[in-house]
This record gives C-alpha cells, sequence and structure tokens, in this order.
C-alpha cells in the first residue's frame, strides 16, 4: 500500500469515528452521571419524554421550517425507506420461524427491525452534516410502519389468559398514538412552514434553535442513562443473532439497492441509520405493555447498542471508501 492510498485509508477512518464515537461517547457519559447517582430512573423517564415531546419536534422544525421543502421533498426516497423497513419486518417475521414460542417470536421480530431511527439518526446526520433534514424525511417514511407494526406483531404473539386482547382497538389506539406523535407533528409542522413560506421573526427563529440544539445531547444523556446492564442476562446465542441481523444483514442486503436507486451523501447516512442502528429502548417498553417477557428485547436494546459503535463506524468507513458519502 503506497503512502497516498493509506492516507486515504486515515482521512476515510477519521472521518467515520468523528462521526460515530462523539455520539457513542455521550451515550457513555449519560451511564456514568446514572452510576454517580447524578441521573436516576425518575429524572432519566423525565428527560427522555421531554427531548421526546419538545426537543426533537423542535429540532425537526428547526431545520424543515428553514429549507426550500419543494426542493428537499423526495419521494422515491421516502418511499424506499417505507418498503426496506416494510421488507425488514417480512425478513425478520421468516427469521423468527424457528422458535416455538409465539410470544418470543413477537420479541424477535420487533427488537430486529425497529431503529433508534429518530434519537440516533437525527444525532448522526446532524453531527456530520449540521442539519437532518434527511433524517426528518426518513422518519415520515418509517416511523408510523415501526409502531403499527409492532402492534400487530405483540399483540397477535402476546400471552394471554382468557379472553384475548383486541387487536383492533390495539391498533386503533397505535393510529392515533401515531397521528398524535410530537415527533411527527414536528416534522408536519415544519414542512407546512416551508410550503407556505411563513416568515420566521428573528425571536422565534433563535428560540427554537435553543431547543433544536440541545436535543441531540439530552437526547444520547438520557439513552445512555437508560440502559440496565443487569437485564443483559441470558439468552446470549439468540441476542447475538437479532444483533448480527440488525446491525449487519439488513444493512448488507439494503444498502447496495440504496447505492444503486442514487442515493448519496445525507440520504444514504439517514437509510444506514434506518437499516443499522442500535433497537430502540421504547421496544422494551411496548413489550412489556403487552405482557410479553422482555427479556430478550432488553438484552437485544443493550448488546446492539454497544456493538453498533463497531458496526456503525465500520459501515460508515465502507461508504466513505467507495466515494458514496
Amino acid at each position: 500500500m503506497d503512502v497516498k492510498t493509506m492516507q486515504t485509508v486515515l482521512q476515510n477512518l477519521s472521518f467515520s469515528l468523528n462521526a460515530t464515537i462523539p455520539v457513542f461517547l455521550m451515550m457513555v457519559f449519560g451511564g456514568l452521571m446514572k452510576k454517580v447517582n447524578l441521573l436516576d430512573d425518575h429524572t432519566t423517564g423525565k428527560l427522555n419524554q421531554f427531548v421526546f415531546k419538545a426537543l426533537l419536534p423542535a429540532l425537526l422544525f428547526m431545520d424543515l421550517s428553514q429549507a426550500d421543502f419543494r426542493s428537499v421533498w423526495d419521494g422515491k426516497f421516502v418511499l424506499f425507506c417505507f418498503c426496506a423497513t416494510f421488507l425488514s419486518i417480512g425478513i425478520a417475521f421468516l427469521l423468527s420461524l424457528p422458535r416455538k414460542s409465539w410470544s418470543e417470536r413477537g420479541e424477535i421480530i420487533q427488537a430486529s427491525y425497529r431503529s433508534s431511527a429518530a434519537i440516533l439518526g437525527i444525532a448522526f446526520v446532524n453531527n456530520i452534516y449540521g442539519h437532518a433534514t434527511m433524517a426528518a424525511l426518513m422518519i415520515v417514511g418509517t416511523v408510523p410502519l415501526y409502531n403499527v407494526a409492532a402492534v400487530l406483531i405483540l399483540s397477535l404473539t402476546a400471552p394471554h389468559d382468557g379472553e384475548k386482547p383486541s387487536a383492533r382497538k390495539l391498533l386503533l389506539r397505535t393510529l392515533r398514538d401515531v397521528a398524535t406523535n410530537p415527533i411527527i407533528l414536528g416534522i408536519l409542522a415544519g414542512m407546512l412552514w416551508s410550503v407556505l413560506k411563513i416568515p420566521q421573526p428573528v425571536i422565534l427563529q433563535k428560540s427554537v434553535s435553543y431547543l433544536g440544539n440541545m436535543a441531540t445531547p439530552l437526547a444520547l444523556i438520557a439513552l445512555g442513562a437508560s440502559f440496565q446492564l443487569k437485564s443483559a442476562k441470558g439468552k446470549l446465542g439468540l441476542t447475538l443473532g437479532i444483533s448480527a441481523v440488525k446491525l449487519f444483514l439488513f444493512c448488507g442486503l439494503f444498502l447496495p439497492a440504496a447505492v444503486w436507486l442514487g442515493f448519496r451523501t445525507e440520504k444514504l447516512i439517514a437509510i444506514l441509520i434506518m437499516l443499522g442502528s442500535a433497537t430502540t429502548c421504547s421496544c422494551f417498553v411496548m413489550a412489556k405493555n403487552m405482557k410479553h417477557e422482555g427479556t430478550i428485547t432488553a438484552c437485544t436494546v443493550m448488546m446492539t447498542t454497544l456493538l453498533s459503535a463497531f458496526s456503525l463506524t465500520m459501515w460508515l468507513f465502507v461508504l466513505k471508501s467507495l466515494g458514496y458519502i
């Protein structure tokens, strides 16, 4: 390997590490704050709610409302995100079939396809490009499907005594939750503001930017403080298998298709996070609320979060070396 090639490799590696390591260091910092009792479960829960209901919507509104949405909108990109997610759910279902327990199948499917698209997607794209416009479009194509599919899967595979819970009621409740999701509302408000070309007073612009700029660091700190190491016990082989599907298989299948369709730079990063980021913590909450044991989900969240620091760096390095980002 000559000197020029070595320099290129080192530059690409530096780009990848600069994109991933700060994100995961913030999560480690959150874990340390929990360890020294500066954050507890109650505070972390409230912080997660604050980020989800106020800061992330403000960040997405800020990015979209200030963009020329007519030029930013990419229907092909949103459709690709939806289709890749839909196919990922189908693949996860097929891979779950060898398990005899229906309850375990439900947890396996949800933990395999459902990514931290909102928090990590915004964090990564924002860290690399300084704005999260494409991450917002990716969320439009994935998050509603994430939620609807999770309710259907977990309700149909949930253990139950006596009368089986109504899937119809659960689905209607989920559709209502999607329609009132703060992140979706922030995206829609930003889109509307941009399309109507409503001017933003300096006071509003600065106020929203203050909120938006807090979103990523606080979200990552809260995410890091939310982990329970004691939950990562048992079912190690199964958890590693799910992690391999989550972090490598889906990326290996759909990233080449995304490249072939012409997606590059910010869009490709958003697709990478959609496919290969860690399983979101909300999977565990939803699994427990639907009477599943939750052990598989909790272990997968922990394992994929630890391993994604390395897998995402690897994928970024590959894409950067090939000149796609």
